[in-house]
């Protein structure tokens, strides 16, 4: 394969974890303690969007609240398996 074509693998401290969720929603509180937990662990940097706030990423994703999106690509909704987030931010 050319090396033009092989992606370097990221380090989970490279990635960056995103929760999008709103105020209020007991399944948002319970994926931010993982993200927190598993982030915190590996590294990887977190962030937390209210979908309140943004008119797109509520027609996006209102009926899958909470979602995690891992670079910007989404990983999970409703519930967060930490050992599935974990590899995916090994890998």
């Amino acid at each position: 394969m050319s090396p033009l074509l092989r992606r370097r693998k990221k380090k989970a401290d490279e990635r960056v974890v995103t929760l999008i969720g709103k105020p209020g929603c007991h399944l948002c509180d319970d994926a931010r303690a993982v993200v927190q937990e598993v982030c915190g662990a590996t590294g990887a940097a977190w962030e937390e969007k209210d979908i309140t706030q943004d008119e797109a990423l509520h027609r996006e994703y209102w009926e899958q609240i909470p979602v995690v999106l891992v670079d910007g690509e989404q990983h999970t909704f409703w519930r967060v398996d930490a050992e599935r987030l974990r590899r995916a931010l090994a890998g």
